[in-house]
C-alpha cells in the first residue's frame, strides 16, 4: 500500500552518531572482514564495561561481558540456564518463541493497566527458576523505578533464583530514577544492545554480561552458536558512545512521546510511557479484535499499528511506535481520529 504512516514496528528511524558510520568505512577500508574472538573485540568490552561505569557508576569486569548479534542469541544463551521462565505480560513475542525452541516452561504472569509491573507478590506461589522483567517494557513503555527494582533483585537472590534483566531500551528513558539491574543483584544476566537508543537495528550487535559462575559456560555456547558477532558491525559499535549525540537522540524521541499522547490520550486510556518509544492503547471502547481493528485502520486510515494480541491475552489494545518524525506523527495522529470518528 501506498501513503501508508508506518508506526508498527520497533526499530528507530533516527541515524546513530556520524563517529558509527566513519568507523564502519574505515573497518571495511582496513579489510576487518575476520572472526573476533568468541567474546567479541576486547576494545569494545572495554568500551561496554566503561558506559556501565558512566552511566550508572557499576563496575563490568570486560570478561563478563559477551558481544551478541543482538539481543536475540543473547537471549538464546541465557534460556539455556533456565527451566521454568517466569515473566511479566504484555510482554516482547519472541520470548516466548525462544522459550518453545529451547523447551523451556514458560509462565506469564498478567498485569494490570496502568502500572503494568511485576510485584514480587506475584511470585510468591510460583513455581520457577527462573525470573525475566524487561524494563523499559515493550510494548507499554513503563520502567521499574530504582525502589521497585531493588526489590525485585532482593527477591530473586534471597530465593536463589536466576534473573534475566532485558534492558535494550535504557537510554530512551524519560526519568533519571531507573538503574541496571547489576547495581542490587551481581549475579544477574543483563542483556542489551544497539538496536534502540544507539538507533543501529540492522548492524545486528548486542552485549550480555553474565556472572562469574556462568561466564565460561556461556562464551562456550557464543562459540558454538554465533563464532563471533559480526566484525564489521563491532568495529563500528567501537564509536556508537557518543553521548552527546545520544542525548539528542533522547530528547527527539521524548519530543515525539509528549506529543503524540497528548494527541491520543483523549481517544484510548495510554498508561503514559517513561521509556521506549510505544504507545500501549485500549481500545475496548471500540473494539475487542486487536487484528482486525489494525488492519481496518489499515486499510481505511493507511496508518500502521501493532494488535495488542501479539504480546498476550491484550485483544482490546493496540501499540503504536512513534519512530516517525512530529510531522508525520501529526498526519497519523489526524488520521486516527478521523477513522475512530468513522466507527
Amino acid at each position: 500500500m501506498k501513503d501508508v504512516i508506518h508506526l508498527e514496528i520497533g526499530e528507530p528511524d533516527l541515524l546513530p552518531s556520524p563517529k558509527v558510520k566513519t568507523a564502519l568505512l574505515e573497518a571495511v577500508k582496513n579489510d576487518k572482514f575476520f572472526y573476533t574472538e568468541a567474546k567479541g573485540l576486547r576494545k569494545l568490552r572495554e568500551k561496554i564495561s566503561k558506559h556501565y561505569k558512566n552511566f550508572y557508576d557499576v563496575e563490568v569486569d570486560p570478561e563478563n561481558i559477551i558481544i551478541t548479534t543482538g539481543t536475540s542469541t543473547g537471549f538464546l544463551i541465557a534460556f539455556h540456564f533456565a527451566k521454568k521462565i517466569a515473566t511479566p505480560t504484555p510482554g516482547y513475542p519472541c520470548y516466548e518463541n525462544f522459550a518453545e525452541l529451547e523447551n523451556k516452561e514458560f509462565i506469564k504472569i498478567p498485569t494490570k493497566f496502568p502500572e503494568y509491573k511485576l510485584k514480587t507478590e506475584d511470585l510468591e506461589s510460583i513455581d520457577f527458576d527462573t525470573l525475566m522483567i524487561s524494563s523499559p517494557n515493550n510494548p507499554t513503555g513503563t520502567i521499574y523505578s530504582k525502589e521497585e527494582l531493588k526489590e525485585i533483585c532482593e527477591f530473586t537472590k534471597n530465593n536463589s533464583k536466576l534473573l534475566i534483566s532485558d534492558e535494550l531500551y535504557h537510554g530512551l528513558v524519560y526519568t533519571d530514577n531507573y538503574t541496571t539491574a547489576l547495581q542490587y543483584n551481581k549475579n544477574a544476566i543483563i542483556i542489551n544492545g544497539f538496536s534502540k537508543f544507539f538507533c543501529m537495528p540492522g548492524l545486528r550487535i548486542g552485549w550480555m554480561i553474565v556472572p562469574e559462575n556462568l561466564k565460561r559456560e556461556a562464551e562456550i555456547i557464543a562459540q558454538n552458536i554465533l563464532i563471533s558477532a559480526p566484525t564489521l558491525s563491532q568495529y563500528a559499535a567501537l564509536e556508537a558512545f557518543d553521548y552527546e549525540h545520544l542525548q539528542k537522540t533522547k530528547e527527539e524521541f521524548q519530543k515525539r512521546r509528549d506529543f503524540l499522547y497528548e494527541e491520543l490520550k483523549d481517544i484510548f486510556p495510554i498508561a503514559k510511557p517513561e521509556g521506549a518509544f510505544y504507545l500501549w492503547c485500549d481500545i475496548s471502547k471500540y473494539s475487542n479484535d486487536s487484528l482486525k481493528f489494525a488492519n481496518e485502520m489499515l486499510e481505511k486510515a493507511k496508518v500502521a499499528t501493532t494488535p495488542g494480541i501479539d504480546f498476550g491475552e491484550y485483544n482490546n489494545f493496540i501499540r503504536i511506535a512513534y519512530t516517525k518524525n512530529i510531522e508525520e506523527l501529526k498526519i497519523a495522529a489526524k488520521r486516527i481520529k478521523n477513522f475512530i470518528n468513522s466507527i
